[in-house]
């Protein structure tokens, strides 16, 4: 039996992240062969998350990350199963490296495919898998692209926004925040007016309808007065309309504007765990 060397167990262990246990044994199990010890350790994660593959995965790490000029953004959400895990500190690294991948990265396939040292996204999911014991897979992946993007993450890495702005000027970085923290706090269903879906349009109608008729509205009213309680629902509801939690008394988009005349919000993306 090939005789293994505390350096070869710590060696194996930086670059898979399991522990010294698992690491001896699957070096003894490997005969000392470095890559087939890999191997093993990639084997019993596909294990584990076979056997896993129905739990829920609703905690985790949401990270975001914007790139060095601040004209693209990414956010991801590295879920697991317990908040215990979702603390630690090397899945929360983890999170911060797979986010800084997905800054060159299209959509989540072309994520899931990119290369982490010397292996997929994917195939690094399975590993720490096997590592952590527990279902380990990406829950939200997205990214925004404008003149200058800007990130804000909520303390616990719980949720995750990033704002997009019109131009990279005085007053953008500080700006961009501010409105991540509202789309945070606040969870706009949409930009503006022209983002929110049809369909829910339609059941706001209704839903206002069936309210007015219960107040005993005439019938002929009911239109008008629905389209009136529409236009406060896309104050309440869309990010550019809402009043800004740092000053209720303009919006968003005016706060904007008090940055710079030109500027506007062209884009905003938020990611949160549950």
């Amino acid at each position: 039996m090939a005789k293994i060397t505390a350096a070869e167990v710590n060696k194996l262990r930086k670059a898979t992240g399991a522990g010294m246990m698992d690491c001896k044994k699957a070096l003894v199990e490997a005969e000392g062969d470095f890559d087939k010890a890999i191997e093993i350790l990639r084997k019993k994660g596909q294990k584990v998350a076979a056997k896993r593959a129905d739990r829920d995965s609703s905690e985790g790490a949401v990270i975001a990350k914007v790139n060095g000029d601040n004209s693209i953004g990414a956010i991801v959400s590295l879920n697991c199963e317990t908040d215990f895990v979702a603390k630690n500190e090397s899945f929360v690294s983890l999170a911060n490296e797979l986010a800084e991948i997905a800054l060159a990265h299209a959509s989540k396939e072309d994520f899931l495919a990119a290369d982490f040292n010397g292996i997929t996204v994917a195939e690094k999911l399975i590993e720490q898998t096997g590592v952590i014991g527990e279902k380990i897979e990406i829950g939200g992946f997205e990214k925004i692209e404008a003149p200058f993007v800007g990130s804000y993450i909520h303390a616990g890495n719980k949720i995750a926004t990033l704002v997009g702005l019109s131009a990279n000027v005085d007053g953008a970085a500080v700006a961009a925040k501010d409105v991540a923290m509202q789309a945070a706090a606040m969870n706009p269903v949409a930009l503006n007016e022209e983002g929110v879906d049809q369909s829910v349009i339609d059941k706001e109608i209704e839903i206002a309808k069936d309210q007015l008729r219960a107040e005993g509205k005439p019938e002929a009213m009911l239109e008008n007065i629905a389209k009136g309680k529409l236009k406060r629902f896309f104050k309440d509801n869309t990010l550019v309309n809402q009043a800004f939690i740092k000053d209720n008394k303009q919006s968003v988009a005016a706060y904007v504007k008090s940055v710079d005349n030109n500027l506007s919000v062209t884009a905003f993306s938020r990611v949160a765990l549950g």
